[in-house]
């Protein structure tokens, strides 16, 4: 299959050569030789995907050995240079070699270049073609041998088989056509193009048509020689003298020292000779022309004669000068080197930058003002060695403009061209700062547009209106009045005096001032360039800016939801004048700030009614009971404006004994303050009814849960008893508290807590704590320790180290008390010892607030932190007796209460003590059972208690005027400041609670 796909491949080959070749045949017959000749070049690049295509001939005079280059297709001049002449019994390329051999020859460029060896004027004669370049000849054969060869430049692949048939196809085609041409009827005087000797009609008639000629002069017999191109050229008649004076007549007088020259000096050095000149014609007209010949020399290097060709060019002279005069003139300067670097051409324009062309012309470069241009040598070096154009732009130094140089490497040397681009660089730079300023302006107001985005309040958007746009503008002076109730109210200020605001707050809105009247009554803001324009503006507020010491104002109005709702001024220290694109900037900020401001004021009128909600569900003020010395901290969430949940107390009960209780509502908003409100007095009701811990959270759990399915709380109650210093406490999803005891230690009861309230059902399990007195109990909300980057046992962890600080330890040690066997009392001895541990303890929240909660924090939950010194009392407060059952007992007690009373010196008590012991005694006899027993406490009042087995619960009973009994509950109450009972494990106890007086003194 692969030998069959590459027969096919054959085939069609031979088929696209042979409609190749029939597109040959199709030529007129009226072509010239020349025309024929190019069809045939470009037909044999094609097939061979070559770059270029040559024709050489042997032409000259006669006996030349020389194949000249007669047609070309597809090269740059500098690489024709290389081929023009080839002598083919000394430079065996492929042309020649091809004339020489009368066969196909392909030859590779390495080879080529090797063979070809450089001309005698020192050029390669490859020219600067690329590495990989390769050529491919066929002879052209007439019946005396080759006269001529086709060549094809083609790349580093051999041509195949077909290619080489259809190569030699094209150049059989050619000698025929020629052969045809040469026998034509206009032509029968003329032999047969292969049988003319070099010189003949085919090669004149090529060089006719690129008017070009050849000649011969004989050294030493003086004789010259043309051939009809030549005489064609000079316009020499074929009767002239073949003399080298004949062709020294015809050149212009000025021109003929410098020809002479040229021969002289290639006589004399045995080299090429090269000239171009102007030759004046018989008939008048006159040209340039240019020579080129080689000396022939005899078998002793002596010359014997010269061999050249001659061409017009007239046309590529005029041209070069047009070329020059146009370099001369125009705009853009021009100036030349050579390879030492000196100054070979400038232009006028160039004249203008590097000096007078009279001065500079051949001195270098560098010692003219280009030598001050930074880095231009460098780069001027780094061009011409890498030979590729280079553009940059460069401040010439004699006329502080901006230029872009463009420099191009030539082969003898570089050339710059130098345009003004200074007016394009300053549009440039000019369009680059509005850009920049356009993108600068608008970064700051998408940072204004954010930060007015996060503004919460009031004081938030004046922040930030006075960070984000006083420092662009640079003004020193904010002004923010907002409209209330008909007036003009200060909401927040920068850099205004005291004096100017107390004279501007609460002025009239449409009335009395009439700057901000204006502003506000028509909605368009004013923009005051100066002291002097504001008092003409407005004569009577004349005084303001001196008070205000401002010189420039720019005064907005604020409108929101299409209503206005205050002004802002922005003032400046020195007068300035506004451009238009700064009044629409400042006016389209206006805008913004309003719609952030009327956000702003609805966030803090609703905060304020939140917060006025929570102060209002929350304990005004702590009791201070004798047992406990308590503090409190309360910190709503910093983002939002929902209330939470969180709540807190300190219940003071019967016997000295202290109800502590800290909770959390799920959720914010205002319906779980309302459940926080309900739960705060569901837990005052049930902790009067002196219950349990347990027992409390059971009842509310049993509130929560009648709330719906949605609805949780969490909730810790401890109840602190002085007398047997236990502190009993149940939580239902809350956080531990943390006990500090005297001796600086923190603990943390490792107790598995209940679910939340409303999230489980009873029993709650309760912890009992024996702590000593001065001991400290913290009890907290989650959002103390917990957080969105802080788990609640790091946080649990992180307050306990705060409390074991050096600063911590300072403010938990407990202060000094009492003789343990003093009562505590209401009055000037007290109230120093428990100022001074309140304020401790006050302290001691504001560290740990401030540690677990920074300022620039935001909180997304609210947090209460109570804080609690636990005062146990000493026994020598307590007294106690068991009673004995029947009548007896009543008389017992009452002297127990004489005995002790006196004993703790507070004798205008014991007769009212006696007379409520012995009711209380009386009311067991008759209607419960016992065992009794009678307790006294003294603490800042008088305590008696008497219990008994029974549950049955005491009430005052309205008895008639004729009932013997069922007063003596109502002499309790009217003899006591408080009285009630309470439930205990063997029954319940009935006590009653008394001032004890100041005047009253201790044994």
């Amino acid at each position: 299959m692969e030998q069959r796909r590459g027969t096919d491949t054959a085939e069609r080959s031979r088929s696209w050569g042979d409609e190749r070749l029939s597109l040959l045949s199709a030529v007129g017959a009226a072509l010239t030789d020349r025309e024929v000749m190019r069809h045939a070049l470009d037909q044999a690049v094609s097939e061979l995907g070559g770059i270029a295509g040559l024709v050489h001939w042997s032409c000259g005079p006669a006996g030349s050995r020389q194949l000249r280059l007669v047609l070309a297709s597809g090269l740059p001049l500098p690489v024709l240079r290389a081929w023009e002449e080839i002598r083919q019994d000394v430079a065996p390329l492929a042309p020649a070699r091809a004339v020489r051999d009368g066969r196909f020859v392909w030859i590779p460029a390495a080879a080529t270049e090797a063979l070809a060896g450089p001309r005698e004027d020192g050029r390669p004669s490859s020219g600067i073609l690329p590495a990989a370049t390769t050529v491919a000849s066929v002879p052209l054969i007439g019946p005396d041998g080759p006269v001529g060869a086709l060549s094809v430049l083609t790349g580093p692949w051999e041509p195949t088989g077909e290619q080489t048939a259809f190569l030699q196809a094209v150049g059989h085609w050619a000698e025929r056509r020629l052969a045809r041409s040469a026998a034509g009827p206009d032509e029968g005087d003329e032999p047969p193009w292969w049988q003319q000797r070099p010189g003949g009609p085919v090669l004149r008639q090529s060089l006719e048509a690129a008017k070009a000629g050849s000649w011969e002069w004989g050294v030493r017999t003086g004789e010259m020689r043309w051939d009809r191109a030549g005489l064609t050229l000079l316009g020499i008649p074929d009767s002239y003298e073949r003399r080298i004076e004949s062709w020294i007549d015809l050149i212009h007088p000025e021109d003929v020292p410098r020809v002479m020259a040229a021969t002289e000096q290639s006589l004399r050095e045995r080299s090429d000779y090269e000239a171009e000149y102007r030759v004046r014609r018989p008939d008048g007209t006159t040209g340039w022309v240019q020579s080129r010949a080689h000396l022939e020399l005899d078998e002793h290097g002596e010359p014997v004669r010269m061999v050249g060709k001659v061409w017009d060019t007239t046309e590529s002279r005029m041209a070069r000068e047009s070329v020059g005069q146009a370099l001369r003139y125009m705009s853009d300067a021009f100036f030349a080197v050579n390879r030492e670097w000196r100054i070979t051409f400038l232009n006028v324009e160039a004249e203008r930058l590097v000096g007078p062309a009279g001065e500079v012309l051949g001195r270098p470069l560098w010692e003219g003002p280009a030598g001050d241009v930074p880095e231009l040598e460098e780069r001027c070096r780094r061009a011409a060695a890498g030979g590729r154009p280079a553009g940059f732009d460069i401040r010439w130094p004699t006329d502080g403009r901006w230029y872009h140089i463009r420099l191009v490497s030539v082969p003898d040397g570089l050339t710059a061209y130098l345009t003004d681009v200074t007016d394009r660089r300053t549009r440039a730079a000019r369009r680059a700062e509005a850009e920049r300023a356009g993108a600068e302006q608008a970064a700051r107001i998408s940072e204004l547009s954010n930060a007015l985005a996060d503004a919460v309040t009031t004081r938030d958007v004046v922040d930030v209106v006075a960070a984000h746009v006083l420092p662009p503008f640079g003004a020193s002076g904010l002004l923010m009045l907002c409209l209330e109730g008909g007036r003009l109210n200060v909401v927040g200020s920068v850099g205004y005096p005291l004096p100017f605001l107390r004279r501007i707050d609460g002025v009239p809105a449409f009335e009395g001032y009439r700057l901000l009247n204006e502003v506000l009554g028509a909605r368009r803001p004013y923009f005051i360039p100066s002291a002097e324009e504001y008092e003409r503006l407005f004569p009577d507020l004349a005084g303001n800016p001196a008070i205000a010491h401002k010189n420039a104002w720019a005064v907005l109005p604020l409108t929101a939801s299409g209503n206005a709702i205050g002004t802002c001024s922005i003032s400046f220290d020195e007068p300035r004048r506004f451009s238009a694109d700064e009044r629409t900037l400042l006016t389209a900020i206006s805008g913004m700030v309003a719609q952030a401001l009327a956000r702003a004021r609805l966030y803090d009128t609703e905060h304020a009614r939140a917060q006025a909600l929570q102060r209002g569900l929350l304990p005004r003020a702590l009791p201070t009971p004798a047992a406990v010395t308590s503090t409190v901290r309360y910190l709503p969430a910093s983002s939002g404006t929902d209330i939470g949940g969180d709540w807190y107390d300190v219940i003071p009960l019967s016997a000295e004994r202290v109800a502590l209780v800290i909770g959390d509502v799920m959720g914010h908003g205002l319906a779980e303050a309302a459940t926080m409100g309900r739960l705060r007095t569901a837990v005052h009701t049930l902790a009067n009814l002196e219950l349990p811990p347990d027992e409390v959270l059971a009842h509310l759990n049993e509130v929560v849960s009648d709330l719906g399915d949605d609805s949780y709380a969490t909730c810790l109650y401890a109840l602190y008893d002085p007398v047997s210093g236990v502190c009993s406490l149940a939580r239902a999803g809350h956080p531990p508290p943390l006990v500090v005891r005297p001796d600086g230690g923190v603990e943390c009861p490792d107790s598995v807590p209940d679910p939340p309230l409303g999230a489980t059902e009873p029993p709650f399990t309760t912890v009992d704590l024996r702590l000593p007195d001065g001991s400290l109990l913290v009890l907290y909300t989650d959002g103390l320790v917990e957080s969105a980057t802080r788990d609640i046992d790091t946080g649990i962890a992180e307050c306990a180290q705060v409390l074991t600080s050096e600063r911590g330890r300072l403010l938990t040690s407990p202060p000094p008390r009492p003789h343990p066997d003093r009562p505590e009392q209401d009055g000037p001895e007290q109230d120093g010892p428990d100022r001074a541990d309140h304020e401790r303890l006050d302290r001691l929240c504001d560290l740990l607030v401030g540690a677990m909660l920074p300022a620039q924090q935001l909180t997304a939950d609210d947090t209460a932190l109570l804080i609690a010194r636990l005062h146990g009392l000493a026994p020598g407060n307590i007294a106690g007796w068991p009673l004995p059952e029947g009548p007896v007992a009543a008389g017992l007690a009452r002297a127990h209460v004489r005995e002790q009373l006196t004993a703790w010196g507070l004798q205008e008590l014991i007769a009212t003590t006696e007379l409520l012991a012995g009711e209380l005694v009386a009311n067991v006899v008759r209607h419960a059972r016992g065992p009794t027993r009678l307790r006294l406490i003294r603490s800042r009042s008088l305590l008696c208690e008497v219990s008994d087995a029974s549950p049955t619960t005491p009430r005052i009973r309205r008895a008639a005027e004729t009932d013997e009994g069922g007063r003596g509950l109502q002499l309790v109450s009217a003899l006591s400041q408080r009285w009630g009972t309470r439930y205990t494990a063997e029954g319940k106890c009935i006590w009653t609670e008394q001032p004890i007086p100041r005047t009253g003194t201790p044994s």
